[in-house]
């Protein structure tokens, strides 16, 4: 069995990229990262200036003056921290759930031994031709399942995806030998102790993709809550972000129809950008504890049998 090995280590090995080259390709990687990054780092600056001071000057890398009025107009809102605690709940479970029924789901379908394995795949197939729509979800989850201001109508509909299931199926195929589930029957396990105590382990990488569109997915999801519930308590992160930032915009344009003359103290620009930061922080957190399983996917195939 050979050692893993980087690309970079076996390109130099054969003489494919040069140290100039490479110091090129490492350059050009550096710059793209700095434009990606640039913008969110603008969307950072103008959450923490003061509203005033952009309309005068406009955006700006370096601010005439800071201010948190933004965040403060935002967790002023005592609903924010009910919303972030529904938001890390439904994320948590949902994750999980649907990584445990989609990878479970990818397993059966990858086993070429499972009798219904072909008309399994290609049922599972029809949701991503043909879906049911909003109205027949809003029937399904409402008048059928009765889940109408519930906390499952916010984490169930989510948690199934036929390309995830595919992702899987595919990955298991590549990365678990066949041979070494048929040694696990011949020494007398079971199907879920073959999937707990090999496919796992062997799978982490393209689990952790999985997990991480899950949460993405979850963490960004307002739709459910507009459709599904009117519970002030249900109401997830993203949810509230957007109302409070369409009152707030609401509250500019029509302050003349109101009787309002002061709103120049209302840090509508500051606040949207506020509300990206709020809202996408915890993801960046969190991302680099997928990181490393992402690494340890590129390297999957590098080992020979």
């Amino acid at each position: 069995m050979e050692a893993k090995k980087t690309l970079g280590e076996s390109l130099n090995r054969f003489g494919r990229i040069s140290k100039k080259n490479n110091l090129l390709i490492s350059l050009g990687l550096g710059i793209l990262t700095f434009l990606t990054a640039v913008p969110f780092i603008l969307v950072c600056i103008i959450a923490f200036t003061d509203s005033e001071s952009i309309q005068r000057n406009g955006y700006r890398l370096l601010p005439e003056k800071w201010s948190l009025a933004a965040f403060q107009a935002i967790f002023e809102e005592g609903a924010i921290f009910s919303a972030f605690g529904t938001t890390i709940f439904i994320t948590i479970i949902g994750t999980i759930i649907g990584v445990f029924l989609m990878s479970t789901f990818a397993y059966t379908l990858s086993r070429k031994t499972y009798a219904y394995r072909g008309f399994l795949s290609r049922y599972s197939l029809i949701p991503m031709l043909f879906s049911g729509g909003m109205i027949g979800n809003y029937i399904v989850i409402v008048n059928v399942l009765g889940l109408r201001n519930s906390i499952w109508a916010l984490i169930l509909p989510l948690c199934m995806s036929t390309f995830s299931i595919m992702v899987l199926k595919t990955f298991y195929q590549m990365s678990v030998p066949e041979a070494l589930i048929e040694s696990a029957y011949i020494d007398g396990a079971s199907e879920w102790l073959i999937y707990f105590k090999i496919v796992l382990p062997l799978s982490l990488p393209g689990i952790a993709t999985i997990a991480l569109f899950l949460t993405l997915g979850y963490w960004n999801d307002w739709f459910s809550a507009l459709l599904y519930t009117d519970n002030n308590q249900l109401v997830p992160l993203q949810y509230l972000l957007m109302k409070m930032e369409n009152n707030i915009e609401f509250i500019a344009n029509n302050a003349g129809k109101m009787g309002m003359t002061q709103t120049g103290a209302l840090p509508t620009e500051t606040i949207k950008m506020a509300v990206v930061v709020v809202a996408t922080l915890p993801i960046l957190i969190a991302y680099p504890f997928f990181q490393k399983y992402f690494i340890g996917g590129l390297t999957v195939g590098a080992v020979k049998e």
